[in-house]
C-alpha cells in the first residue's frame, strides 16, 4: 500500500489516508473532545512527512487517531488506537541490544527499531494509561512501552496490558518476544 520515496505518500495514498483518518475521527469523538477535524486536517496537509508516519502506523494495524492537543507545543497528538496491539508490529524484542543478546530464535525486528523507521515514538507508561481512559485496549495482547533508562541498563524493558478491569505494567528481559506483544506509537503533528 505504501511506496517509500523520501517518506512521502503518493497523491492517491495521501487522499485515502485522510479519508480513513477523518472517518475514524468522526466515529470516535469521545477520544478528542473539543478538537475540530478541519484544524487537524490543515495541520496534516502542512506536514506530509507526518502523514507518511501516520500511514506507516495505519498499514501495520495501529489505527491512529487524535487523542489530545498539546497546548505547550501546539501539536495534535495521535496514538495507535487499535483494540489490540498492532498486528504488524508483534513478535519483536524491545530493542537492538535485546535482539543481539539472543543466542537463537531471533525475531526479525525490534519495537524501538520499527518505531524509529516509522518516525514515531513508543508510548510511555503515562501515555499508555491515558489511552486506557479512552477505552479498553490490549485485553488479549500486550504492548512494549518506552522503558526508563535505569531499567533498560539492567537488561529489562516494560510492557503493559489491560486485564481484570485494570492497567498492568510489567517487566521482562528486553530480549524476550511473544506473538501477542507488539508496541503502540505516538506521533505529534
Amino acid at each position: 500500500m505504501t511506496t517509500k520515496k523520501n517518506n512521502v505518500l503518493t497523491q492517491s495514498q495521501h487522499e485515502e489516508l485522510i479519508k480513513i483518518l477523518k472517518v475514524r475521527f468522526e466515529k470516535n469523538m469521545s477520544r478528542h473532545k473539543g478538537i475540530e477535524w478541519n484544524k487537524v486536517e490543515n495541520r496534516l496537509e502542512a506536514n506530509p512527512e507526518k502523514l507518511w508516519s501516520l500511514n506507516e502506523m495505519e498499514i501495520t494495524g495501529g489505527e491512529p487517531d487524535v487523542v489530545d492537543f498539546d497546548k505547550t507545543t501546539n501539536e495534535y497528538v495521535f496514538y495507535d488506537c487499535s483494540a489490540e496491539s498492532p498486528k504488524g508490529r508483534r513478535s519483536v524484542c524491545y530493542d537492538r541490544e535485546g535482539l543481539e543478546s539472543r543466542k537463537e530464535y531471533k525475531p526479525e525486528n525490534t519495537a524501538v527499531d520499527m518505531a524509529t523507521s516509522m518516525n514515531i515514538e513508543l508510548l510511555n507508561e503515562e501515555q499508555y494509561k491515558a489511552l486506557q481512559k479512552l477505552g479498553n485496549f490490549d485485553v488479549k495482547t500486550s504492548s512494549w512501552l518506552k522503558t526508563p533508562s535505569d531499567i533498560r541498563k539492567l537488561g529489562g524493558a516494560i510492557f503493559a496490558d489491560f486485564r481484570y478491569g485494570n492497567v498492568f505494567v510489567y517487566h521482562n528481559g528486553a530480549q524476550s518476544y511473544y506473538a501477542a506483544r507488539g508496541f503502540r506509537g505516538v506521533l505529534k503533528v
